[in-house]
């Protein structure tokens, strides 16, 4: 718990840095994948070419060492593969002597084409032509050499099977745009979820604040209304009769509750107090007395005996008097504890460069349904108490890198264990009784 739960100001803008380092990484993840995609479509059409062309080179050339070497063409009459549309050998009058659809052979062709002036001038073409059918073919026309002549040889190639390397590519385009489509389809869903489940969070937070605010106005209600009562009466009565001689008993009185209520403003200050304590070299041992110093009154009217054990020479970084307001309420809550006397032990022992701190009481113990909240702001089973001792205990612990825990059980005392880090440490001990 803490008195005013606000969102920390650090988390935020680190969420916010990192929702923009993902949205940053993803836009070039997304980027190169559709770069990558793109480009490797726009390279198989070349590709394709590329094979098509070697495809019909190679076969061109087959065609021509058989036809070269049989002038009546039977054996070119049976070359056929899954890739040839058809192919013919054309004379330089536009006369079929071959023709893979043998009704051709011997047929002219029409439209004027100067087949002569090709062979002569050794002329190949390539280009990708439409069938009467619809299919679109690569044609390939190249001059060849026969045993008597010079021919041109016409080579017709189905494209589906280089094609499919650009439809591949094609597809695989389609797929990741897609694919990169749905991640931002899902990523700017999880987003609205997140943020969804943000503003739930900090509506959850501010309803739990608005809880804590209600508990802490009511404890602090409670804790300020009855001094201010008391101030109140005690003023009254002073102000009636001035010179009466028990106003001066009243005017303690009065004094008495204002240092009650400033305690308790100095403890609530403390509590929400932000800011870094101001940090500097003490010795242990001085703090420990100084704060024995401050309860040995009190302890002294309730019977108690307190004795110190703590190395000499410990020296611990820190706010001396944020420690020292640990132990002075660790030793207050001892001596309360012990209402008909006891015993107030404090022992420091120094383990692998941590001082651990005992402050052990024989008093009344504590109960175990209330070890589980001893530490939460403004719980006490006191009739006179804030409740923020212990849990302004374990935050001064918690800023110095300390830790703080509590073993206890009812009627056999409590000890009161706390852990700081520490910088030198001596090897004699000194035993003092206040």
């Amino acid at each position: 718990m803490t008195i005013v739960a606000a969102i920390d100001e650090g988390k935020p803008g680190r969420r916010r840095f990192m929702q923009r380092t993902r949205l940053l990484l993803g836009a070039v993840v997304s980027a190169l994948l559709v770069w990558f995609a793109v480009d490797n479509y726009v390279r198989s059409k070349p590709i394709a070419e590329e094979n098509l062309r070697g495809l019909a080179l190679s076969l061109a050339l087959a065609i021509e060492k058989i036809a070269s070497s049989d002038d009546s063409f039977r054996t070119l009459s049976n070359f056929r593969t899954d890739d040839i549309a058809y192919y013919a050998i054309i004379t330089g009058s536009g006369e079929y002597l071959f023709h893979s659809n043998a009704d051709l052979i011997g047929t002219t062709i029409g439209g004027g084409t100067d087949f002569g002036t090709i062979l002569s001038e050794r002329i190949m073409t390539e280009r990708r032509v439409t069938l009467g059918t619809g299919e679109q073919v690569f044609e390939l026309s190249t001059p060849i050499e026969l045993s008597h002549n010079r021919a041109l040889l016409r080579l017709i190639l189905h494209t589906y099977r280089a094609d499919s390397v650009v439809r591949r590519a094609r597809l695989n385009l389609l797929f990741m745009i897609s694919l990169v489509a749905v991640g931002w389809v899902m990523a700017a869903i999880l987003f609205r979820l997140g943020k969804r489940e943000e503003l739930l969070q900090r509506e959850m937070i501010r309803r739990d604040n608005l809880a804590k605010l209600g508990e802490m106005g009511a404890v602090l209600a409670h804790e300020i209304r009855n001094p201010l009562a008391g101030i109140k009466g005690y003023a009254q009565v002073i102000e009636k009769r001035p010179n009466e001689p028990r106003n001066g008993n009243f005017a303690a009185l009065i004094i008495t509750e204002v240092l009650r209520l400033e305690e308790l403003v100095s403890e609530l200050l403390l509590y929400a107090s932000a800011s870094s304590p101001a940090i500097s070299d003490y010795y242990l041992d001085r703090v420990i007395e100084q704060a024995v110093a401050m309860v040995r009154h009190e302890a002294g009217q309730a019977g108690v005996h307190i004795s110190v054990t703590c190395p000499e020479g410990v020296v611990l970084q820190g706010n001396s008097d944020r420690i020292g307001q640990i132990l002075l309420n660790l030793a207050k809550n001892a001596v309360q504890a012990m209402p008909d006397g006891g015993d107030l032990v404090i022992a420091a022992r120094e383990q692998k460069n941590v001082v651990h701190i005992a402050v052990r009481d024989t008093g009344i113990g504590i109960q175990e349904d209330e070890m589980q909240r001893i530490f939460e702001p403004f719980f006490t089973t006191k009739a006179r108490g804030t409740g923020l001792g212990l849990s302004l205990c374990k935050k001064i612990a918690e800023e110095h890198g300390g830790d703080i825990s509590v073993a206890s059980a009812p009627g056999a005392g409590t000890t009161v264990a706390l852990s700081l880090p520490c910088q030198v440490c001596a090897s004699r001990n000194v035993r003092s009784q206040l």
